[in-house]
């Protein structure tokens, strides 16, 4: 029971969350995802890197790596890749809206 709280700690570290940037080799050898499909992703609008300099190297955030699996995710399932991003796009404002509410609820009860 331990281990399977550790396991989800990282999640629950807000600060770590808000701090995590990574370039995007260092995405691509977490994911599994090639570089050059993390670009076409870029292109396509599905993602954002931090940096947009010609040149420079691209930075992803959290919630940007949190899309980047979704996608694959949903590519491995069969989705086309337009189909995914749109259903990750709505999880994404889904769970935007909820996580506002329970900020929300939580500041009521102060």
């Amino acid at each position: 029971m331990d281990q399977k709280k550790d396991d989800i700690s990282a999640l629950l570290d807000f600060d770590l969350l808000k701090r995590l940037v990574v370039g995007i080799g260092e995405v691509s050898r977490i994911t599994g995802i090639p570089t050059r499909k993390i670009r076409y992703w870029e292109e396509k609008g599905a993602i954002q890197s931090e940096n947009e300099q010609e040149g420079s190297t691209r930075r992803y955030d959290y919630l940007n790596v949190k899309k980047m699996l979704l996608i694959q995710e949903m590519l491995d399932e069969g989705f086309t890749l337009d189909s995914a991003i749109e259903k990750v796009e709505k999880r994404m404002v889904t769970l935007d809206e909820a996580f506002k509410k329970l900020a929300d609820t939580l500041e009521d009860d102060k």
